[in-house]
């Protein structure tokens, strides 16, 4: 005969099996966004075209684009006057500095190493230029539920533990690796 208490534990576990493996779902994917925009940087190509499905990818020129506009429309001067004067300025560093961190958040989270180091590396890049748009008047929805979302929860939960490095790891510094 199984105990009341039993039985809820057995669904308590599978419930934290299912959650584990959303999770590590969820690091993958959003993983391959990153490390895809990333190679995107390095070969310098945006689109795709392969007759059945056309994609686009941010590349070096892209992204400076896209922080040239949201520095000139921002109504958050300072922020604005960092971009302007100071990261565009010096953009020969910044795309290959920006080139590295996207392949690095995306190796991270998708083989699960330092993964919540890695999703707030990803919310660092992310976040300003989400902030110096916000009053623009894009969709809603565009960077939250596709970029930030993601990357918070993921900065949150332990996700690369589960069919990641970050097991190993934790293992290897009893317990006390905090990614």
């Amino acid at each position: 005969m199984v105990h009341a208490t039993e039985a809820s534990d057995d669904t308590l576990h599978s419930t934290y099996r299912l959650m584990a493996r959303a999770f590590t779902a969820l690091r993958i994917f959003t993983g391959l966004v990153w490390l895809s925009n990333g190679l995107a940087k390095v070969f310098e190509v945006g689109f795709y075209d392969w007759h059945y499905f056309s994609f686009n990818l941010i590349t070096r020129g892209a992204a400076r684009a896209i922080a040239t506009d949201a520095s000139r429309k921002t109504w958050i001067t300072p922020l604005g006057a960092v971009y302007r004067e100071f990261v565009l300025p010096n953009w020969e560093f910044f795309q290959y500095f920006l080139t590295c961190a996207e392949l690095a958040v995306g190796l991270g989270l998708i083989f699960g190493v330092a993964s919540r180091l890695a999703a707030l590396g990803g919310l660092l890049l992310l976040v300003p230029i989400w902030v110096m748009l916000w009053h623009t008047g894009g969709y809603l929805w565009e960077y939250p539920a596709e970029d930030l979302f993601p990357l918070v929860l993921l900065a949150i939960v332990p996700a690369g533990r589960v069919l990641g490095f970050d097991r190993l790891l934790a293992t290897r510094f009893r317990g006390r690796w905090p990614f």
